[in-house]
Order: C-alpha cells, then sequence, then structure tokens
C-alpha cells in the first residue's frame, strides 16, 4: 500500500467541482495531498524518527518569535521594575519563554546576543559610534529615568508662594501743592527725593519724613528722578522738555540735556556705565553722556510716548515701554532694537526689574506680565489687577507692587505671580475721592520700605506688618493647572 493510500482519511471526500465560466476547481482530496503540512507528516510517517537538528533553522525561529513576542517589552524602566516589586509578587514568564532545555535556553541567549551586537553595528553613525569614536564613557541616566516606549508625562508641579507679612501704611508727607510724579531714593538709604507738579523737587529724611531742601528750576511738572550711585549727583527730567544735573553738594543745576522734542516722562541711568536714558513725548528714548552732555543715541521705533525705561547691566542693557502697547529691548552698543514684545494689548505704563533675577515685568491694563531676560520670553501672567497701572516696584524679597489710577494697590509673590494683599490707598482728608490715584513708587534699598507719590500731593510710606505671622494671616492660595496665557 502506497503511503499516500495509508495516510489517506478513511471516508473519502468527493470530489467538489463548480462551474463557474467554464472552470473547475480541483478536487479538495488532492490538495490536501500536495500540501507542504501534509508531505512532512507523511515523511514522517514513513521515517518513524523525528528529522535531525538543525540549529540554523532553530536559530531563525527563535529569532523571529523572539523578535515578535517580547521586543517591545524587553527592556522596561528601572522606575516600572521596582514599582512592580513592591505591588506584586514576582510573576513567573510565560510557559512559551520558559527554557526546561539547557541547549535551547543556550541558543536564546545567542540569539539575544546577535540582535544585539546587530542592533550596534546598525547604529554606527548615530551617538553611540560617535562616543565609542572618542572614547566618551557612556551617558549615566538617574535611576528612575523612563525608558520605555510610552513615557507617562508628569502634571507640572505649581510652586507653593513664599509667605508675606501684610503691608500697613507707616508715614503720611505732605508738602507739594500738586501730583507727585517721580520719587529716588539716596543710595546711602538716608534720604528720598520727590518731584510733584508744584514744579518743585523736594528732599525728605527718610528715617523722620521732616524736608531737608526744596529745588526749583523746571518750569513744569517734575516727571523723572534719579540719584547717581557713583557721583554727588540729582538728575530731574520734567515736561518743559528739560533734563537736569544737579549737584548736591552746590544744590545748583550744573548740566543741562537738550535734544528732546516734547515732554520727558522717564529717566534711568546705567549701573556702571557714565550714561542715561530718557524717554518721553516724543516717541523716543534718548542716550546721553553724563560728563559731554552729547545725546549718543536716539532710540527710535516706538509710535507713541515711551511711558517708562529702565537700564540694566547685561543686556539688554535698556528696556522701554510705550504707550503703543508694547516692549523694546535695545542693543546699547549698536543703538538698535534686540527685539520687540507684542503681548500687550493695551499702553504699557510701567516696568520693573527683579533685583535677584534676570527678569523684569511690565504693567498694562490688561495684565501684569513677566519676561526672562536676554529675549524677552514670557514667563508667565499677573491677573486681576484690572485698573490703569501707573507704577511698578519690585524689591530683594520677591514683593512686586502695582499702583494704580483709581487708588487700588495689589502686592504680589513675584516667583508665583500669588496676589497675597490687595489694599486701598486713602486720600487725605480734604481731598476728592477720585484723587486717590497712585503715580510712582519705589522701595528704599533694603526693600523693608515702600514709597509712593499720589495724586492727593502726598507722599505715603509703607511697611510690612510685623506683628504679623502666617497663623494670622495665612495663604489663601489657590494654584492654578496652566499658568496665564500670552
Amino acid at each position: 500500500m502506497s503511503p499516500a493510500a495509508t495516510a489517506a482519511p478513511d471516508v473519502p471526500l468527493p470530489s467538489a467541482s463548480v462551474s463557474d465560466d467554464n472552470h473547475t476547481l480541483p478536487a479538495l482530496a488532492d490538495l490536501v495531498e500536495r500540501s507542504v503540512k501534509r508531505t512532512r507528516e507523511i515523511y514522517l510517517a514513513n521515517i518513524g524518527t523525528p528529522p535531525p537538528a538543525d540549529p540554523p533553522s532553530q536559530r531563525l525561529k527563535l529569532a523571529s518569535k523572539i523578535a515578535d513576542e517580547w521586543e517591545h517589552v524587553k527592556v522596561l524602566p528601572n522606575a516600572v521594575l521596582a514599582q512592580a516589586a513592591k505591588s506584586k509578587p514576582a510573576v513567573k514568564p510565560p510557559s512559551s519563554m520558559e527554557a526546561s532545555d539547557p541547549k535551547v535556553q543556550t541558543l536564546i541567549d545567542s540569539v539575544s546576543t546577535e540582535q544585539r551586537q546587530r542592533q550596534e553595528t546598525q547604529s554606527g553613525v548615530g551617538v553611540l559610534a560617535l562616543r565609542k569614536q572618542a572614547a566618551l564613557p557612556p551617558r549615566s541616566y538617574p535611576a528612575d529615568a523612563s525608558s520605555a516606549l510610552v513615557r507617562i508625562k508628569e502634571p507640572r508641579k505649581v510652586p507653593k508662594p513664599t509667605w508675606h507679612a501684610p503691608w500697613k501704611l507707616m508715614r503720611v508727607i505732605s508738602g507739594h501743592l500738586g501730583w507727585v510724579r517721580s520719587v529716588a531714593v539716596d543710595p546711602g538709604n538716608e534720604w528720598f527725593a520727590t518731584g510733584a507738579g508744584d514744579r518743585v523737587i523736594k528732599i525728605w529724611d527718610l528715617a523722620s519724613g521732616t524736608l531737608k531742601l526744596t529745588l526749583t528750576g523746571h518750569i513744569s511738572a517734575v516727571r523723572g528722578l534719579a540719584v547717581s550711585p557713583r557721583h554727588p549727583y540729582l538728575f530731574s527730567a520734567g515736561e518743559d522738555k528739560q533734563v537736569k544735573c544737579w549737584d548736591l553738594e552746590y544744590n545748583k543745576v550744573i548740566r543741562h540735556y537738550h535734544g528732546h522734542l516734547s515732554g520727558v516722562y522717564n529717566i534711568s541711568l546705567h549701573p556702571t556705565l557714565d550714561i542715561m536714558v530718557t524717554g518721553g513725548r516724543d516717541s523716543s528714548a534718548r542716550v546721553w553722556d553724563m560728563r559731554t552732555k552729547a545725546q549718543i543715541f536716539a532710540l527710535t521705533g516706538h509710535t507713541s510716548t515711551v511711558a517708562d525705561v529702565k537700564c540694566q547691566e547685561a543686556d539688554p542693557q535698556v528696556i522701554t515701554a510705550s504707550m503703543d502697547s508694547t516692549i523694546r529691548l535695545w542693543d546699547l552698543a549698536a543703538g538698535k532694537t534686540m527685539s520687540t514684545l507684542t503681548n500687550h494689548k493695551k499702553a504699557v505704563r510701567a516696568l520693573a526689574i527683579n533685583p535677584r533675577e534676570f527678569t523684569f515685568a511690565s504693567a498694562s491694563p490688561d495684565n501684569i506680565k513677566q519676561w526672562k531676560c536676554p529675549e524677552g520670553n514670557f514667563v508667565q501672567n499677573l491677573e486681576g489687577h484690572n485698573a490703569i497701572i501707573n507704577t511698578l516696584a519690585c524689591n530683594q524679597d520677591g514683593v512686586l507692587f502695582s499702583g494704580a489710577d483709581n487708588g487700588s494697590m495689589h502686592f504680589w509673590d513675584y516667583k508665583t505671580g500669588y496676589n497675597f494683599q490687595t489694599a486701598e490707598s486713602l486720600v487725605q482728608p480734604g481731598s476728592l475721592e477720585s484723587e486717590a490715584g497712585i503715580f510712582c513708587s519705589t522701595f528704599d534699598r533694603t526693600g523693608s520700605r515702600l514709597i509712593t507719590g499720589e495724586a492727593d500731593k502726598t507722599v505715603k510710606i509703607w511697611k510690612e506688618d510685623e506683628n504679623a505671622t502666617p497663623e494670622t494671616h495665612p495663604l489663601d492660595w489657590k494654584p492654578k493647572l496652566g499658568r496665564g496665557g500670552f
């Protein structure tokens, strides 16, 4: 009897024939007999013993099986392994991967080694190859670094704000006959100067609040003041287009800086160079040489009043804010704009540089925004002070103050943008309620006193409440999921 007859089924299958456009399918029994699987069964039945071992074919079979079934879970993150070891008992590997025969286990190990070598060879142009060529040590990763294909994104951690004591009114100083529009503190922290709409500059003792000196010379409101930390000079700017340098040893004007075409609204001294920058209604910021009175640059580009200007040691050394709702960062060496920040939607009236960080803040009726130097990258929004903000001030403890036209005062934690105190400035008795506006502010050199100039013609000094504790004034902090938009 033939081998085919021996392995044939007991019940013969009828020949199936289907007529479809004069095409006839072959009989099913013929197809089964000619199949490769059937042929192998017949071969085994004939010889009675299994075929000889073929190591190359077994290696290929194992390699394809490992690649298909286990490649995507071959390497697990250390964090996942540690968590699994803590939460669950050791899981027995699947039966398909159990190697009861030592020969099979040796074969699996050799296949894994070959695959790893092949991957390193194929990545000969990658970072690993470059590290090997340069004889660099392999890069080390932390123990909890994830190497899974799908990495779980951790939620952003919102830092908790630092507790700050609330601020309270310490002293009210009267003496000006007009709106107090500018204030500057002596570098020695002994006195401060104020300029007002009554065209005079008054110098006050910081400790007692008594008047020490009155300087006259401007013929219009004094809008900007700055005290030099390296010279005995006081610089002032007014709506009469004049910029003056006062010698405080003789209490008289020794230099005039001519060039502005309209009122000068602000002034800032460079911390290390003998130059100063002024800005005003002529939409320009002008850089002056203190000694020669010469104009070095006219920084043009704004399309409206330059409301505030700040100088710092590192680039950008000059920052200007304008009523055209833009902020410009200037390259002082070239006299050109480094970048223009257009995130604000309304006029930007105030700037404040953080004394501890390489950042600054800008104030507009829509939002207070924080920026990172030197490119001016946006950091975060400080929302809630919905008023025309005229002034910003920041001290070394991370307290940011903002004062507005309607007398509202907000104190912020600079790092997180948390508004820890909201206050209202009370007008002087006899003044109108509408005269509660705050026009200028500055912290003293220690950061423990805040000086504000207001529309009721007074100068107010604020200090922290020394009796306050985190228990008496706890943080009412509710973190948000994300920072404010642009």
